[in-house]
């Protein structure tokens, strides 16, 4: 009884389902537990944060890990393991979903290890677990003694037939030509991500103030759980440094750091620039302190580098918003330098090179056929997907030395974006019946390496003959707002993306939006602000658009010569088992004969995928064979089965059906010895001369041959003598055979 006093819970009625949080029954000792649960979807979200705080660190040291549980679909894990095993890219995506809007409402100076585990325990198939973890992951916080300046929520909206939709079920989202996932506090949008099929800013807008409807919904509904608990949040003290440090520092760097800021270098040269001011800034406070009791060396470094920082940022900012002026020079809409190469990989199917100041992304399309399909085991039912990108972010990439091993969240995660961005501009299955793959190298990177992907992406789709709709463009915007006083960046730095309030990356089309992203670090972010930096972000896509259509605004007419080929052909639904033979024996004989890949579906379409001409017509000519009836005056490939000396060759031509080649139907020379043109086994093209009434059938392929020069037909070469030749032969054959046989 005294369990059930404990346990706390809070409901509402959402879009047609109960949404209700419940804590107090699972996980009593994480710091906040709660289980969200829609309709028969439920996930547990834990939240845990170390009794002792991390000396030495400057960031938040949380971790956030969201996992499906197959049992909650009931079914078994794939694969020969019958354990989950790493997470999947699903199960990655999501973690971010989870962590992108939580980070920023954790207060500053918070170095406690906090960790945030999400468990999907029921799923069903209408509700996405998705948006639920952020849920969960607020109201464990609230209740929780972690300091939290929440609550935020999440939802995905969706549109089909311009009607709003809250969290759609996935047959839903096949019919919207929208996919956003949106994350807010009742006063701010704090997080967006998502796709859609060519929306104008104002729909995008529009999605954004419908989901903050939603958004404070949710909070309330957290707010009715939070209401039931006594709270007492832990206490801490961010250490800053001291006073007197931070204005001698000031004072002694101030007219070094104006010149710095407003000094147009490249990323290398800023980076030696401000170890230098680092240096001596380290060297004054030696001089200056050193000689003070409580003075520690390593602690004062650590120190002076987060007075620089923080000096450096407020220059940085100041001189963008009362000076309209950028770290390279250019200004708030500036686009950097861009520059686009295609058809550089001689042996890949299209490849593109795309460079953008200091960014530069070098994307390779490769053309598979429908076997190369992903395959996709989660909550959902199993299905295959037939177009997928990959990013990949060496160190190198930065002028780094790093450890090479997994794909990291943030390469899942760019990678995903960039994969949304031109998916809605790709042919349909039918159109182009290619398995599509793109890979994205960066291999410089100052700044949205994930726009350069898509960019570079498009081009190098075109550069294989792949028929998109449209070309595809990205650009990454920032904002810097301090009180009233906002600007809005174009096309940002790495350096401007550190220092700024917003990252907002917008790809798409000349007529509208196909993806975005967005994380904002500040509250209270105005309709206004964002309409401008969408409208600036349309003009600098449409830029970048204009430049890559100089360098390749179609696709190739012809594909690689190394890409396969497809032949697309049908045959009746009666003759697919036919075709395959028992076992798949036919179908495997055909396959390794021709080295063509044959793919045949329910309906009876085949599609034969080769990269030359002539296998693929050799695989068709086979596979029509083993449907067809024997026809006079035919033509057919046979295989020799058997060679009689004096008599001639038993030839297959269809599957099971086997004629004479007389020995005089082989050539129009006389043919002596039949081994020395014929063996079983060959291939050889053969006429259908006749069947006759008891079902057999006289081949030749001396019909097919050119009469030699002066070549006369012998005279007992008429239909009857054949017919005589050949009655006789076989009285013959069947006498030998029944005098070889064993007398009792």
């Amino acid at each position: 009884m005294d369990t059930e006093n404990k346990i706390k819970r809070s409901s509402i009625e959402f879009e047609g389902k109960e949404y209700s949080l419940e804590s107090g029954r699972f996980a009593k000792f994480a710091n906040g537990s709660v289980m969200v649960k829609c309709g028969d979807t439920m996930i547990l979200v834990t939240v845990v944060a170390s009794e002792k705080e991390l000396e030495d660190v400057d960031f938040l040291p949380l971790q956030v890990e969201y996992r499906e549980k197959m049992s909650a679909a009931g079914k078994f894990p794939g694969g020969f393991l019958k354990r989950e095993g790493k997470p999947s890219d699903r199960e990655i995506l999501t973690s971010r979903l989870i962590d992108r809007p939580i980070r920023p409402m954790i207060p500053k100076g918070w170095h406690y290890e906090t960790q945030i585990i999400a468990t999907v325990y029921s799923a069903e198939v209408d509700v996405d677990p998705e948006t639920l973890g952020a849920v969960g992951a607020s109201a464990a916080l609230m209740i929780s003694d972690i300091p939290f300046t929440g609550p935020i929520s999440e939802v995905k909206v969706g549109r089909i037939n311009g009607k709003w939709l809250a969290n759609p079920s996935v047959k839903q989202l096949e019919q919207s030509d929208i996919d956003i996932t949106v994350a807010g506090t009742d006063d701010s949008i704090v997080m967006v991500e998502g796709e859609s099929k060519e929306i104008s800013e104002d729909e995008f807008i529009e999605a954004l103030e419908f989901a903050h409807s939603k958004i404070r919904e949710l909070n309330d509904l957290q707010r009715k759980l939070i209401e039931q608990f006594d709270v007492k949040k832990r206490e801490f003290n961010p250490t800053d440094p001291p006073e007197e440090l931070v204005n001698s520092i000031k004072d002694f760097i101030s007219e070094d750091l104006d010149k710095y800021v407003h000094t147009v270098t490249t990323k290398t040269e800023r980076h030696n620039l401000r170890n230098e001011l680092l240096e001596k800034s380290i060297e004054f406070v030696k001089e200056k302190f050193s000689s003070e009791e409580d003075y520690d060396e390593e602690k004062t470094k650590r120190s002076v580098a987060e007075i620089l920082n923080k000096l450096e940022k407020n220059a940085m900012r100041q001189m963008i918003l009362d000076e309209g002026k950028r770290l390279d020079g250019r200004g708030l809409e500036d686009i950097r330098k861009i520059s686009c190469e295609v058809g550089l990989l001689p042996r890949a199917h299209g490849s593109a090179l795309f460079t953008r100041g200091e960014t530069q992304s070098l994307s390779t399309t490769t053309l598979g056929t429908k076997s190369d399909e992903q395959m996709i085991d989660g909550l959902l039912p199993t299905y295959t997907v037939r177009f997928i990108l990959h990013y990949n972010f060496p160190p190198f990439s930065t002028g780094e030395v790093g450890r090479i091993g997994g794909v990291g969240r943030r390469e899942i995660g760019h990678g995903n974006l960039a994969e949304r961005a031109l998916k809605a501009m790709l042919p349909s299955f039918d159109e182009f019946p290619y398995t599509i793959r793109v890979v994205s190298d960066i291999l410089e990177s100052n700044g949205s390496s994930s726009m350069a992907t898509v960019c570079a992406g498009s081009l190098s789709l075109f550069d294989a003959g792949v028929p998109m709709k449209k070309p595809v463009a990205g650009i990454a915007m920032g904002l810097i707002k301090e009180g009233e006083k906002y600007a809005v960046l174009s096309d940002i730095l790495g350096d401007e993306d550190f220092l700024g309030d917003m990252d907002f990356k917008v790809a798409g089309t000349e007529d509208g939006i196909t993806a975005c992203q967005m994380d904002i670090k500040i509250q209270g972010l105005s309709v206004e602000i964002m309409r401008k930096a969408l409208e600036q972000a349309r003009r600098g896509r449409l830029h970048i658009l204009s430049i890559m259509n100089e360098t390749l605004d179609e696709p190739r007419e012809e594909l690689s010569p190394y890409a396969p080929r497809f032949t697309v052909f049908s045959v009746p639904q009666d003759k697919i088992g036919a075709i395959i033979g028992p076992g798949g024996e036919n179908i495997r004989g055909i396959i390794r004969e021709t080295g063509v890949e044959i793919n045949i579906d329910d309906d009876g379409k085949v599609t034969i995928a080769a990269t030359s001409k002539e296998p693929a017509e050799l695989a068709k000519a086979m596979i029509t064979s083993q449907i067809r009836n024997p026809e006079e005056g035919e033509i057919y490939i046979g295989e020799v089965k058997e060679i009689r000396e004096g008599m001639g060759a038993f030839v297959e031509i269809l599957p099971k059906k086997q004629g004479l080649l007389h020995i005089s139907q082989i050539a129009h020379e006389r043919t002596s010895n039949i081994s020395e043109i014929l063996k079983v086994g060959d291939k050889i093209e053969v006429k259908l001369l006749e069947i006759t009434p008891d079902g057999k059938f006289r081949l030749s392929r001396k019909a097919l041959l050119p009469k030699p020069e002066g070549y006369e037909e012998p005279a007992n070469s008429s239909d009857k003598s054949h017919h005589r030749h050949r009655d006789r032969n076989e009285r013959n054959e069947r006498s030998s055979r029944r005098s070889s046989r064993p007398r009792n």
